[in-house]
């Protein structure tokens, strides 16, 4: 693996910084971690985009807008003149939506070349292409405790970690001006598409029970490309920069878990909560080392 195709399933991430949108369909514990992950991203990292998000639906799918509205906290109704405000190239298309004006976004790539760049100004050293001894905790220095954060590699340690499927497309329009990430909600799916920097929009993601990393099939890319030309006609004439997918590890209960193992401190299933999560499962995990304090999601083996 080279440098710049590091980062397992977060290269494969809109890294929207979205906890209210995902309390939609997560447990509780996900807004909560996701509002000091947000904080903590903000203090931390300066390609943060606070222009907060936007959730609308077609006019046959209003009944998904209203349970979208129920299930979240943190947002405002608005109507079309409204949205024409925040997205002049929304505003008549949709007659309502849900703006969530606290939440961010970020461009993944860009912030893992600079979070890498961080790393070697405080002294660290990445190596790529490495394999991982065995047994992981070899890994450290004599004493020293290794933070494992292997993703679906660790399974033989957390066994009821499972791989889900995530795909997703990067186009590149001159024609589609969008300033904030913008969710398509659909009763068998909920797209989304998030602006990144050189007029590129990245369309994702899809969710599938499946721990298959291959290509992008055909139904996918057009439930992604389809999104897409729906939320704007403008993407009818974009360009194709990408179709990739991954797989992200998560627990059952889709929550993430720190486990600490002898000399090993195990933190994983992240599952489409990655980047915004990130920052408070590493600030939980760095309590710990340093002062020992406990946290509900850290076990101690």
């Amino acid at each position: 693996m080279s440098e710049a195709e590091t980062g397992g399933a977060s290269r494969f991430a809109g890294a929207m910084l979205a906890p209210y949108c995902e309390a939609e369909g997560a447990e509780p514990i996900v807004q909560e971690l996701g509002v000091r992950g947000l904080a903590l991203w903000r203090k931390a990292v300066p390609q943060i985009v606070m222009n907060g998000s936007l959730v609308v639906a077609a006019s046959r799918d209003q009944g998904e807008l209203a349970r979208f509205a129920r299930m979240t906290e943190g947002h405002r109704a608005i109507d079309g003149s409204t949205l024409g405000e925040l997205e002049p190239e929304l505003g008549g298309r949709f007659g309502r939506a849900l703006w969530y004006p606290d939440e961010g976004h970020m461009e993944p790539r860009l912030v893992l070349a600079f979070l890498m760049g961080e790393i070697r100004r405080l002294g660290g050293t990445l190596h790529f292409g490495s394999a991982v001894p065995t047994p992981v905790w070899r890994a450290g220095s004599d004493g020293g405790v290794v933070i494992d954060c292997r993703g679906l590699a660790a399974r033989e340690d957390l066994p009821t970690l499972r791989g889900v499927r995530g795909e997703m497309a990067v186009l590149r329009s001159r024609e589609v001006k969008l300033t904030r990430p913008i969710r398509l909600l659909h009763p068998r799916f909920a797209l989304y598409v998030v602006p990144w920097s050189d007029n590129r929009y990245m369309i994702g993601a899809t969710v599938i029970e499946r721990e298959d990393a291959g290509p992008v099939t055909v139904r996918s890319a057009l439930d992604l490309l389809g999104t897409a030309y729906a939320l704007h006609p403008g993407f009818g004439e974009a360009e194709i920069l990408e179709l990739s997918a991954g797989v992200r590890p998560a627990f059952p209960d889709n929550v993430p878990r720190i486990v600490a193992k002898g000399r090993r401190l195990l933190v994983n299933g992240a599952f489409r909560h990655g980047y915004l999560l990130a920052p408070v499962m590493a600030e939980i995990a760095a309590t710990y080392l340093e002062t020992g304090a406990a946290h509900p999601r850290l076990d101690v083996d």
